[in-house]
């Protein structure tokens, strides 16, 4: 899944906890810090509606806060030295609080918890709960164990299965689109990612589940629904009446939801891209025209060396039967170079890819080592300055296409979700069906809708636009 700390930066946990709850924990504030990608931003969410029925209100303010949970990430380079550059600036405001007489509780949640519970207990004693991404329904009665003990409480060993079915209901939202985890871990293996080790093995919610918290949040006026998983396209739930329901059948479901008006999923692999889940986006006209689809390397020889089980002709003909399916389609992709003995010819393979496919968005990465994985221990790895320098050719490259698939918007009419307001007196913010970020002059009381929106002009990452009627 593509990192996304810039989407999420810091972020206030929902405040809508009934006012009732609020006085009985008056006082009793969280500050929580999102790193990584779209499923850390639903669990950051989740914890905020786990930890509200124990009195606790979000803050952006971390000097107010009485806890404070990391949210971390694993994927990413550095992702540990990340978490404990925070750390020591949270140790400081900790012991100011305590000076002032007042306690504050550091957690530290996610995949870099789960990798390196023990490791960061030693390392970081300040640290009062560690907590992995399958445990943190078990947030109070971490708290109160810490309480009690004064002591380190490291909680990693809870299956999926039980997480899910011990979450609240979610708290009132106030935005216009949500996140909703649909399927967890990967059975992949590739050999660069950690994400086997740190979320475990695939889990698909049953089906009745995910429907019952969409119809929550479309009751709490959620227009839009992005599904989640490592793996989402391998779905493979209960289905409300008995049997087996993949992807495709739950997106079905879930378009028959009348309050809501848009549907997306990410992230996927190749592998599990079946005629059946590309003829929904034929057939579901909720379903948005973009898709998340990663590819990772242009290269049959790297891609076999990561393990992706797919070669560039499965990946080119599935693009060729979406682009059939749904002709205005738009694509994302991630792609990693420099991955160990990664030739010249095998980067200018994913350079090809790239030219040949046109990705209307992409996150683009140097390999990066991450402990424990079979890529870490080959003795092939490339030289930094070879990776930067092959990462800058292909970002320059990539940049190029998401301006010109911008460009190619001005003049066009597109329906628009309206979902905050803009950095603008008067201004809008909202999303084009293919994701983009678009800004138009607008009431406030556009939030939440969908509006014809002809696009006037755009630039690298947004486009902008003038509300019609």
């Amino acid at each position: 899944m593509h990192d996304a700390e810039a989407l999420t930066g810091l972020m206030q946990v929902s405040q809508s906890a009934g006012r009732g709850e609020e006085a009985a924990g008056a006082g009793k504030k969280v500050f929580i810090k999102t790193f990584g990608c779209q499923m850390n931003v639903y669990d950051s969410e989740r914890m905020a509606d786990v930890l509200a029925p124990a009195g606790y209100t979000g803050t952006e303010d971390l000097r107010e806060a009485s806890l404070v949970i990391l949210n971390t990430c694993h994927i990413r380079e550095k992702a540990a030295e990340k978490v404990y550059s925070e750390l020591g600036r949270i140790r400081q405001v900790q012991e100011a609080r305590r000076r002032a007489g007042r306690d504050l509780v550091i957690a530290v949640a996610g995949c870099v918890a789960q990798a390196e519970g023990q490791e960061m207990a030693l390392r970081a004693p300040a640290i009062g709960i560690v907590v992995g991404p399958q445990s943190y329904h078990r947030l109070p009665m971490l708290l109160e164990e810490h309480a009690k003990s004064g002591k380190t409480v490291i909680e990693t060993e809870f299956p999926a299965a039980e997480k899910f079915g011990e979450l609240p209901s979610p708290k009132r939202r106030a935005a216009p689109s949500a996140f909703l985890t649909a399927q967890e871990g990967c059975d992949k293996f590739c050999t660069f990612c950690v994400v086997p080790y740190t979320r475990g093995a695939e889990y698909s919610r049953p089906a009745a589940e995910i429907l019952d918290e969409a119809r929550r949040l479309t009751d709490r006026g959620v227009v839009e629904i992005t599904l989640l998983g490592q793996n989402v396209n391998a779905y493979r739930g209960a289905g409300p009446s008995g049997g087996g329901w993949d992807l495709p059948d739950l997106l079905a479901a879930l378009s028959d939801i009348p309050e809501l008006q848009r549907l997306r999923f990410t992230t996927s692999h190749p592998n599990e891209m079946t005629a059946k889940l590309i003829a929904a986006h034929r057939d579901l006209s909720k379903l948005m025209p973009y898709l998340h689809l990663p590819f990772q390397a242009g290269s049959d020889r790297i891609l076999k060396a990561m393990n992706r089980k797919h070669t560039m002709a499965d990946y080119f003909r599935i693009v060729e039967e979406l682009r059939a399916a749904r002709p205005d389609i738009a694509l994302s992709t991630d792609v990693i170079v420099g991955f160990p003995g990664e030739t010249e010819e095998d980067f200018e393979e994913t350079m090809r890819t790239a030219e040949k496919v046109q990705f209307a968005q992409a996150y683009s990465f140097k390999y990066s080592a991450r402990p424990g994985t079979p890529a870490a221990e080959h003795d092939d790895q490339i030289a930094e300055e070879v990776k930067a320098e092959r990462l800058a050719r292909l970002q320059a490259l990539l940049s190029a296409q998401q301006a010109a698939f911008n460009k190619a918007m001005a003049g066009r009419t597109l329906d628009v979700l309206w979902e905050a307001p803009g950095r603008k007196d008067g201004q809008l913010s909202g999303r084009s069906p293919y994701l983009q970020a678009v800004h138009a002059e607008g009431a406030h009381t556009l939030l939440g809708r969908i509006t014809a929106t002809e696009i006037v002009s755009a630039s690298q990452n947004s486009l902008h636009g003038v509300i019609k009627n």
